[in-house]
């Protein structure tokens, strides 16, 4: 599933314009607010079909290639939203009948999607026989048209979100899934094959563009500019892609690290826990991951009360994973032996620490943009680079395979929370002296 940004300079100013009646900023932002949310849970529930639908046709065993692969996909992917949170930021609105001007949004898109599908295939003999052991090349072809394919959707998803255009984006997010979850339907009618499943996989990035082109174009071409030029838009772009990286690792690429240090482990056992990570942790983490912006604007714009609704909102998603955790102990052996019959069950308790470590991950989410809306943007990389850092390492730890999945679900997160907390507590208390 694409991940979406609602950062933009000068947004909420220039939502302002539109009426006095009410701060329009905040107006403008609820309705962005429904509208993205609103597209991230259907995309959200497609993408949960198509979890359940792979390894209920091809096996646990085989599923453990295919999601190692989307892994990697969206581990890239991750990255590359690093991309798409500098262009929604640099975007600016140009006025009514200003003269058209030379998009560098759009040139600084094509040569960097250039780049990433050389680099993919020039690195590849590096890294391929260790990721992908089984099939090798043949997946590093979709990898790299997939990634590259991605960086476009990036830059024009952040143009959309520099002029608040919710529609577009909404649109955007919501014919992806559907094409994705089409492709492996179509797919899997035919053969299980895991090569075909991936090209299935990353097909809808190009498909969904050039579907749409036709329909979103008018919302951006000749309404805005980037506020930088290009050598500014390529160092911004690299210090976000860290950050963007590193949750990455923390979020979509973690089967990928299970499936490089789980060497030894049964491949079923090794399928289950991809399997039961992706579906328990996603909810809390997507909702989370997809509103960081959303609370960029929220806390940059109401520092006065940042503590009242910074810790409100992180209470949320600590009860809510809670309450969610106490459901997963009770019923998620049921469901998962509803889902899949005949296949391995985890165990309540394993469900549980899963939902107990994604809202960890959504409060990271959260602390995460209350340091960026105070433009500290190296805290911001530390903490997310702190948190894949011991995330790794815990995972490489010579224990028990389950048992340091679960330390590393938990400690990782925790690590990322400390780095944040602890800036914004000194920064209050620096606030208060002066």
């Amino acid at each position: 599933m694409i991940c979406y940004s609602l950062t933009g300079v000068g947004l909420v100013d220039r939502m302002k314009l539109v009426t006095e009646v009410m701060p329009a900023g905040r107006r403008a932002l609820l309705s962005g607010l429904t509208i993205i949310l609103t597209a991230t849970i259907v995309s959200g529930v497609v993408s949960y079909v198509v979890t359940w639908l792979v390894p209920r046709h091809i096996g646990f065993a085989d599923y453990t290639i295919f999601a190692v692969f989307w892994a990697s996909l969206y581990l890239v992917v991750g990255a590359l939203f690093g991309v798409q949170q500098e262009v929604t930021r640099g975007t600016t609105l140009l006025e009514t009948g200003a003269p058209r001007q030379i998009s560098r949004a759009r040139n600084f898109g094509a040569v960097a999607a250039l780049i990433v599908f050389a680099s993919i295939v020039a690195t590849a003999e590096l890294w391929v026989h260790a990721v992908f052991p089984v099939e090798g090349w043949n997946l590093v072809w979709p990898l790299a048209v997939g990634t590259a394919s991605y960086v476009l959707v990036a830059v024009l998803a952040g143009s959309l979100y520099g002029v608040a255009a919710w529609k577009p984006l909404a649109l955007m997010m919501t014919t992806d899934a559907g094409l994705r979850l089409a492709a492996i339907a179509a797919t899997l009618a035919f053969t299980s094959n895991v090569v075909a499943l991936a090209w299935a996989a990353v097909a809808p990035f190009p498909v969904a563009l050039a579907v749409l082109w036709p329909l979103i174009r008018r919302s951006i071409v000749g309404r805005s500019q980037l506020d930088v030029g290009y050598r500014a838009l390529t160092w911004n772009v690299a210090r976000t892609i860290v950050a963007a990286a590193s949750a990455g690792i923390m979020v979509s690429g973690f089967p990928l690290l299970l499936g490089l240090l789980s060497r030894g482990a049964p491949k079923a056992v090794v399928g289950l826990y991809i399997l039961t990570i992706t579906l328990v942790r996603a909810p809390l983490i997507i909702i989370s991951m997809s509103l960081q912006s959303y609370f960029v604007v929220t806390f940059r714009d109401e520092l006065h009360g940042f503590w009242k609704r910074f810790l409100a909102i992180e209470a949320l998603v600590i009860a809510s994973g809670i309450v969610l955790a106490g459901v997963g102990w009770l019923l998620g052996p049921f469901v998962f032996g509803f889902l899949f019959p005949g296949q391995l069950r985890p165990e309540g308790w394993f469900i549980a620490v899963l939902v107990l470590s994604s809202a960890l991950v959504g409060a990271l989410a959260i602390s995460a943009p209350a340091v960026l809306a105070r433009s500290q943007h190296f805290v911001y990389s530390a903490g997310w680079v702190a948190s894949a850092v011991v995330t790794i390492a815990v995972v490489a730890l010579p224990l028990d395979f389950g048992l340091r999945t679960v330390l590393a679900l938990v400690i990782g997160p925790v690590a990322g929370l400390i780095v944040h907390g602890t800036y914004l507590i000194r920064a209050t208390t620096r606030s208060a002296i002066q």
